[in-house]
């Protein structure tokens, strides 16, 4: 099974996040938003793969939401991640819920989980995040 696939690998502790469909597997060690969103820029379609992640918050909810993943399990999982998932109809597993997702600093909310805290597409989510990306850059 593909999402039994993506967690063994992930398991495995060298990546951040697993997509598996049949033979198809593609991993990255990169952190936080920046492989979901390569993946998307990539223009490959990934409907109806399975997914495994490190650290999902809201942000990356509405990611894997644009890549049409069909099942995902996270490692961490925000509770506002959680409600996106449900409402995209994407079948969710988890290890720990948590309240929100923390910076890197462990000092305040995940800038992304903060981005698109008040966003309700997965469209303006991708909007949000790019332009929080470049404003972080400057």
């Amino acid at each position: 099974m593909d999402i039994e696939n993506a967690k063994k690998i992930l398991s495995q502790g060298t990546h951040t996040c697993v997509l598996c469909r049949g033979e198809d597997t593609v991993c990255s060690n990169a952190r936080g938003v920046k492989p979901l969103l390569d993946l998307w820029d990539s223009g490959t379609d990934y409907s109806g793969y399975s997914a495994a992640d490190k650290v999902v918050g809201r942000a990356t909810a509405f990611l894997y939401c644009l890549l049409g993943v069909k099942s995902l399990h996270a490692q961490v999982l925000s509770k506002p991640a959680l409600q996106v998932l449900e409402n995209a109809r994407i079948s969710i597993t988890w290890d720990t819920l948590v309240e929100g997702i923390r910076n890197r600093e462990n000092t305040g909310p995940c800038p992304m989980e903060y981005a698109t805290r008040d966003v309700q597409t997965p469209q303006q989510a991708l909007e949000a995040i790019r332009q929080t990306l470049q404003a972080l850059q400057s």
